[in-house]
């Protein structure tokens, strides 16, 4: 027969791998490009606009320090990308940051690094799939009001492309980063020529004007800087998930540290060109954009009724000759896509620093395994549920959510520069004496200290201008989620230590006796192959245990047993108040009291169903009794099954057991389920 639910999985996430075929999963440059820097990459599509929504806060009168602002931004990138450049040859493991900040700052500071990234991942998941759908709506007005639910469903595609393993995805994702940056390159290009040539693109916009906010109208000294460096923060977005490489290094084909920082460098580069570009062309175009659209002047009919399209949506639209050319719709295609696929950074990132985290006993152990495509299924899972609630929570509206963000990665990189400055001052103090390469440690601690400098402050103004808009979520995120895994570590080391083994003899040491006990209700077949069962070990007592509930019954069973003829005693318990499991409890806790160094074994007979109706109608007082005793010392419990006829309709053994592919089973020929012992 058919095994419905096996046939579903292997087509949604293909054939189980074997864990000698990890090697084949490890990634060339240009799919590593589209995996681990979608992020930045995509980020060009929103960090402009969020640059310019914070500059109209005061009309149009702060929109001359655009260019100055994305100038800042472009040296910071810089500066990001070639410190983790050094943390990608120092640090090859793929721990990145968590790596580099916990062996030169300590455990404390690695875990706020972890809990930082991890929520910045999720807000990256949220933050990508929430622009996306703004970038569909801009195409399509009409998909407005289902925005919730395409965000949900775009989170749910991604995260069945990722459980089918890293490779598979890098090649399903590959294609639309590459057209993204083609788009936009070729916009920018034809949008500069014609600026060029005389005939300067104008968005549909560029006439409208923007009503300052009365509190930000005739802004000057403290006020004005702090203005603009909130536009700073807001477009230092444009960072998130650079650091992804770094953790990722593990993926790459050999050479993996040179490959993975020379995709680093390809990263940044692309990314600057890109986000230069469009911000030159925004102000070229006089694109105008607000977060409330009744602050625009001059609009032809009713605000309310008015949507605004994004930067990316009204520069394609003036380059290429309105919102119905093919240009238009090729570029908002492709900035859609990409903005929905670079949550696939947070989806390769979270996971691989979740099964880190988990190695080292911070998370639960079960984020540490790879699933059947040699995947983290499990902390895919996890990334998929949190980023989903997230968006539900926050009706998928960007403007809500990206005030969440980018906290977490600035914690990261300061933290980072600043641990790689350590591990500088070590290798410099211990390491090799030859001049050049003491040289080239000299270097890297000069640009890992400007890294950390820079981004201390950028991580500052963070805090100061988007602290009270709704950023100290993500900080109380943080924080809960650095003292939750504290308290897991705390756990498992309670738990390791309890279970050590200090004299393995005494461990070894027998019971002086064993007594079996089985329960029994009714005299039939299950109790039967119990009450065998148990003689097979044999104990060196044996009785059958009931309880007298109904005195008819009991009275029918005590005839019934006579009847059998058996050398094993029944003991009858007396139940005045018609409970079953209090007098069972307390009778083996009397016998463990009576003789600590007995060990008892209770027998329950058990039916298998194959119904799940069936089983609300059978063994509710077998697994009442099963989670009382389990607490008692010295007790063992055994479960004796009988299969009712109706089991073998849900008897489908899987082909391979859970956990085959990481013990590198092989797989059963023909297709057929593997025989059972």
């Amino acid at each position: 027969m058919i095994n419905v639910t096996a046939l579903l999985k292997r087509l949604a996430i293909g054939r189980a791998m074997r864990s000698e075929e990890l090697h084949e999963t490890l990634l060339p440059k240009r799919l590593a490009l589209p995996i681990f820097a979608s992020d930045p990459l995509s980020s060009v599509a929103y960090a402009t606009q969020e640059i310019l929504l914070v500059l109209t806060l005061g009309g149009l009168a702060y929109l001359h320090f655009t260019p100055w602002i994305a100038a800042a931004v472009v040296a910071l990138m810089a500066v990001v990308v070639l410190s983790y450049r050094q943390v990608v040859h120092a640090y090859p493991s793929g721990g990145g940051s968590y790596e580099v900040v916990s062996t030169n700052l300590g455990a404390s500071a690695g875990l706020v690094v972890a809990a930082s990234l991890l929520v910045d991942y999720v807000m990256t998941v949220a933050v990508s799939v929430a622009s996306g759908v703004d970038n569909i709506i801009s195409a399509v007005p009409g998909l407005a009001e289902h925005r919730v639910l395409m965000a949900v469903c775009f989170v749910a595609l991604l995260t069945g492309v990722n459980l089918r393993g890293m490779r598979e995805s890098g090649r399903a994702f590959a294609a639309p980063t590459y057209l993204f940056i083609t788009g936009v390159l070729i916009m920018v290009g034809t949008g500069l020529l014609r600026y060029l040539l005389g005939h300067a693109p104008l968005s549909e916009s560029a006439s409208f004007g923007v009503a300052a906010k009365p509190a930000d109208a005739g802004l000057a000294g403290f006020a004005l800087i702090m203005l603009c460096l909130r536009a700073f923060s807001s477009g230092c977005t444009a960072l998130t998930g650079v650091e992804a490489i770094s953790n990722g290094v593990p993926a790459f084909r050999k050479p993996k540290s040179k490959n993975a920082a020379s995709t680093m460098s390809i990263m940044g580069t692309i990314a600057v060109v890109m986000f230069v570009g469009v911000t030159t062309l925004a102000l070229i175009t006089k694109v105008h954009i607000t977060g409330d659209s009744c602050r625009l002047t001059g609009l032809p009919g009713d605000c309310a009724s008015y949507t605004q399209r994004t930067v990316i949506a009204q520069l394609a639209a003036a380059v290429f000759g309105g919102e119905h050319s093919v240009g238009f719709y090729f570029v908002q295609a492709a900035t859609a896509l990409v903005l929905i696929l670079a949550a696939n950074t947070a989806f390769n990132g979270f996971p691989l620093l979740g099964s880190i985290l988990a190695q080292h006993r911070y998370l639960p152990r079960q984020l540490h395994s790879r699933g059947d495509r040699l995947a983290f299924s499990n902390g895919i899972l996890a990334l998929a549920i949190a980023a989903g609630l997230l968006l539900w929570f926050f009706k998928a509206d960007v403007t809500s959510l990206i005030h969440l963000y980018i906290l977490g990665v600035f914690t990261s990189f300061t933290l980072s520069q600043t641990g790689m400055v350590r591990h500088w001052n070590r290798e410099l103090r211990t390491g090799t004496t030859d001049a050049e390469a003491r040289r080239r440690g000299q270097v890297a601690r000069v640009i890992n200290a400007v890294g950390a400098v820079v981004t201390g402050l950028v991580l500052v103004i963070v805090l100061a201008t988007k602290f009270t808009q709704g950023a100290w979520l993500a900080v109380v995120a943080a924080i809960v989620l650095w003292v939750t895994m504290r308290g897991i570590r705390r756990h498992y080391d309670t738990v390791a230590a309890e279970l050590a083994v200090d004299d393995p003899r005494k461990e070894l040491v027998r019971p002086s006796r064993v007594l079996a006990v089985v329960l029994i209700s009714t005299l039939h077949k299950p109790t039967l192959r119990a009450l065998a069962y148990a003689r097979a070990f044999r104990p060196d007592e044996l009785e059958a245990l009931t309880v007298a509930v109904d005195r008819e019954e009991t009275a029918l069973l005590q005839q019934q047993w006579e009847a059998l003829d058996t050398d094993i005693p029944l003991k009858v318990i007396d139940s005045p108040y018609r409970e079953i499991t209090r007098p069972v409890v307390e009778y083996i806790r009397s016998i463990r009291r009576s003789s600590p160094r007995e060990v008892v074994c209770v027998y329950i007979p058990e039916y298998v169903v194959g119904h799940w109706w069936e089983q609300l109608l059978h063994n509710q007082s077998a697994l009442w009794l099963k989670s009382r005793l389990l607490f008692t010392p010295g007790v063992m419990v055994t479960s004796v099954p009988w299969q009712l006829t109706s089991s073998a309709k849900a008897d489908h053994p899987a082909a391979r057991a859970p956990g085959a592919v990481r013990r590198g089973e092989p797989q059963p020929h023909h297709g057929r389920p593997a025989a059972r012992d």
